[in-house]
């Protein structure tokens, strides 16, 4: 992951890794580290979003950092150099102020004489390395390569977008990097901006005056909510603020988890033949059952709730009904039965959908399974969720119950046979030993693929994870 290069000292690269099966870039959400911190092997420098998941990037070497090549908010292709670390002790020349660089790239007709000038060249005359975005002194500015350019690919994500025919100057606006902030959070496109500073600057007022100019119909970014725990590591939202008066659309870049799901699914969809079964059960008992659990000491500290017996009880009808648990191989045109059960449960959280799974859940007791399942809510809840934590499931549950919802028809987790949808859990009233009573009831919907689970056997699964719902002493009964 790292490479010497010959500077004024030893300088070495940290680049991008690939922190998932085949994932091609990721992007930087917080930056733990400054330009002259010292840092040491195995320190966490950034945390990165990427398709599947939130990731904190450890540094594999000592040193003092040099230079963050990419701000928060970038996204970055794998292999890319994010940080740079001399030295320890090395002096880290301080940045000059922000205001001597009068804009983040020196315009189009000067680029090639600045661009001819090598960083070794550079080091005597006083380049100082700073972050990607804050600019230093004017005199020492060299603009670096765009992306793709040379080998080096050092440029933000900010840097290898908008070309020319910008404001008459046939190159990028020239904005200071707090400006490019702004009008990003309020999702200004900086060329529809007209300049008041200046030699053509963009200033804060042009983008405010742009924000509320109907004619601009800027594209507003629609932040997302975060819950408190995950909001002390992930980037802050920008503040919600009303559309600007005829504005008519919202426009949402789809990236990162939501991409991913949206692959996933579609590519489900469409590939593997979706079978939807529904059954409505009584889960009276099974709600007695929790209540009596909440007070037993082997649960103390373990959060008890129906979704725990509802797991234990699929996890029972699997057991009896092994077929079920099993992959198809397109390839190889062969169903792969899988001897182990990796539980997944659906989780929504901030950053999208997704789906951690519980590994060898076979195998775990009901304690040990209620932990397992208060771990992975909460850890995907606060966006830490690992790649690895959602890779090998064999099925999966989604709760759609906790937002009011009695059913639905959920698409397969690609990979897998099957997966259970919990409606919500209601007072209803009911036929219990030959008279109408309130009773607690819920919809249970069952997908699974036709290719390789057939009616009969997908019925059998439902039918045992329904009747251990309604007498949950089938627990102990059929374990």
């Amino acid at each position: 992951m790292t490479t010497m290069t010959d500077t004024t000292s030893a300088v070495r690269e940290f680049k991008m890794p690939d922190v998932g099966e085949g994932l091609t870039e990721a992007e930087i959400l917080k930056w733990f580290v400054a330009p002259g911190d010292t840092v040491t092997d195995g320190q966490v420098v950034c945390e990165v979003e990427t398709a599947k998941a939130a990731v904190e990037l450890p540094i594999p070497f000592d040193g003092t950092v040099r230079e963050l090549r990419f701000p928060e908010g970038s996204t970055v292709d794998v292999g890319q150099v994010i940080i740079t670390v001399g030295a320890a002790g090395d002096a880290v020349p301080e940045a000059a102020p922000a205001e001597a660089a009068p804009a983040e790239v020196v315009p189009a007709e000067a680029a090639p004489a600045a661009e001819a000038v090598s960083a070794d060249a550079a080091a005597p005359t006083g380049r100082q390395p700073v972050l990607v975005g804050y600019g230093v002194a004017e005199s020492s500015t060299k603009r670096r390569p765009r992306r793709g350019a040379s080998a080096g690919g050092g440029a933000s994500v900010q840097e290898a977008s908008a070309e020319a025919g910008v404001n008459g100057h046939g190159a990028r606006p020239l904005a200071k990097p707090p400006v490019r902030k702004l009008a990003k959070d309020l999702g200004v496109d900086l060329a529809a901006v007209t300049p008041t500073g200046p030699d053509g600057i963009i200033t804060r007022e042009d983008v405010h005056a742009a924000v509320a100019a109907p004619e601009a119909a800027p594209q507003w970014a629609a932040p997302q909510e975060q819950p408190a725990a995950a909001a002390q590591t992930a980037p802050a939202a920008p503040a919600a603020s009303a559309p600007a008066a005829g504005a008519r659309e919202t426009r949402i870049p789809v990236k990162g988890v939501r991409k991913a799901t949206a692959q996933a699914m579609v590519g489900s969809a469409f590939t593997a033949p979706h079978v939807t079964e529904f059954v409505t059960v009584d889960v009276t008992r099974t709600m007695k059952l929790v209540d009596e659990l909440k007070q037993d000491r082997a649960f103390e500290g373990l959060r008890v709730n129906p979704l725990l017996l509802i797991s234990k009880a699929l996890l029972v009808a699997i057991r009896r009904n092994p077929e079920v648990n099993a992959a198809w191989d397109e390839a190889n045109q062969e169903i792969v039965q899988k001897h182990y059960v990796n539980l997944g449960i659906a989780a929504a959280t901030p950053r999208g959908l997704l789906v951690p799974n519980i590994k060898d859940a076979h195998d775990k007791t009901l304690p040990e399974l209620a932990a397992a399942l208060g771990d992975l809510v909460s850890t995907a809840r606060e966006g830490k969720t690992s790649p690895a934590a959602m890779q090998g499931g064999t099925v999966t549950i989604t709760n759609i119950g906790v937002f009011g919802i009695d059913t639905g028809t959920p698409i397969l987790n690609p990979g897998e046979s099957a997966i259970l949808a919990v409606g919500a859990i209601k007072l209803q009233p009911w036929v219990h030993k030959g008279k109408v009573k309130p009773r607690q009831v819920t919809t249970l919907g069952l997908s699974f693929d036709h290719r390789l689970v057939d009616g009969e056997l997908g019925s059998k699964v439902l039918g045992d994870v329904a009747a251990i719902l309604e007498q949950p002493k089938r627990l102990m009964t059929w374990s």
